[in-house]
């Protein structure tokens, strides 16, 4: 029976793929659940284009701010990104990226929607 030490097991950590695909999977999240929100919340609307170039804004918006986390990773060297002293950091940035992917959907459709009733 082989036997895998922490030394082993930390130097096949990767921060920079992990994050980069966290990213990835965010991203793809993000999209469907905006999809999914929008054309719940638009489905009783008129036929207005508005509501659809508002959705490709929206996506398009986040693609700049998911790179950041994913940039913030990219510059760590092949020792460094395998250090288990940055699982914090890592931890909080993966935290971030789920939590804009899966609450932004909803928090902006919502928005949206109050102010329609508002006007």
């Amino acid at each position: 029976m082989v036997r895998i030490t922490s030394a082993a097991h930390a130097h096949h950590i990767d921060w920079r793929k992990r994050m980069s695909d966290n990213v990835a999977y965010g991203l793809l999240v993000y999209t469907a659940l905006q999809i999914f929100v929008t054309m719940q919340a638009i489905e009783g609307d008129s036929g207005s284009m508005l509501p659809m170039l508002a959705l490709v804004v929206l996506v398009a918006a986040i693609i700049p701010l998911f790179r950041r986390f994913e940039r913030h990773w990219e510059h760590l060297d092949d020792t460094a990104a395998a250090d288990p002293a940055l699982k914090g950091a890592y931890r909080r940035d993966q935290f971030a990226v789920w939590a804009l992917a899966i609450g932004l959907p909803f928090l902006l459709t919502g928005l949206f929607k109050g102010a329609a009733t508002l006007f």
